[in-house]
């Protein structure tokens, strides 16, 4: 098992981390991830042509993810209340570029106008105001979003989940990596490239089984909920730090991306 961890942690620390601290720091929490597969005719028409469509074995994967976050703060000052955690909800896929995998959104939902403002300012992701709730009855966790974002694509979410037994950390080469260990996102703004770094531990991931299941979320992309059942991780707890954004290139496609933030 400490060999087991020990070439898991060295499969890790290839990941390229930004040479200066960090500037935020976050708890994810009641995070679950549900994935689908789905064509990758939908989804690369959503991408800026200086990306790839990252793939597994062929297929090309959609995701769900609600959670809640807590502890947010400069590394160098206390968190501040009322400003230190709020619930988000993200749909997004996975993209390449040149040798490093990222993630991009397709959106994120977020229950803290002030937050969604800021993230759209200094991040450029396509960040939209939503009524949010989450509870947790022993294993049972109950999640509901609302977009309420003015001008914004009506969209809903409904999910409960029981959290089920732990999986062992997932290795590289595994599906279970490629969906959730990503260190890297990518976003478009005024026709550039931009690249956002985190880092945070292995994903300690469980098992989870969906109850009640309702939402328009992929559907306000214009993308239908596939008919087959999601792919379910859970997590209870990651401490996360994340690092501003760099500039990498022009993009050669200089169509007005929906991660511009456009509403």
């Amino acid at each position: 098992m400490v060999q087991v961890r020990e070439a898991l942690r060295s499969a890790r620390d290839t990941v390229e981390q930004p040479d200066r601290p960090p500037v935020m720091l976050q708890t994810w929490r009641s995070l679950l991830f549900m994935h689908w597969t789905v064509p990758a005719q939908l989804l690369k028409p959503m991408l800026p042509t200086d990306l790839q469509l990252d793939t597994f074995q062929r297929d090309a994967w959609i995701g769900l993810v609600p959670f809640t976050m807590t502890g947010i703060r400069n590394p160098w000052l206390p968190a501040v209340p009322g400003l230190n955690a709020m619930h988000e909800l993200n749909v997004r896929t996975y993209v390449r570029h040149g040798e490093t995998a990222g993630v991009w959104f397709l959106s994120l939902d977020a229950a803290h106008a002030l937050m969604v403002q800021v993230a759209r300012t200094f991040y450029h992701l396509p960040y939209y105001r939503a009524s949010m709730d989450l509870s947790k009855t022993g294993s049972r966790i109950a999640y509901s979003s609302r977009r309420t974002h003015r001008g914004a694509a009506a969209a809903r979410f409904e999910a409960e989940w029981d959290i089920e037994n732990s999986l062992p950390l997932s290795t590289p080469g595994s599906l279970e990596y490629f969906l959730t260990e990503r260190y890297c996102l990518l976003t478009a703004h005024k026709g550039k490239l931009y690249q956002g770094r985190i880092h945070h531990g292995p994903w300690p991931l469980h098992r989870a089984r969906l109850h009640h299941f309702r939402s328009s979320m992929l559907e306000s992309h214009g993308i239908a909920t596939p008919s087959h059942e999601p792919l379910l991780h859970y997590a209870d707890e990651l401490k996360v730090r994340i690092w501003p954004l760099k500039s990498l290139s022009r993009l050669r496609d200089q169509r007005n991306w929906k991660t511009g933030c456009p509403i």
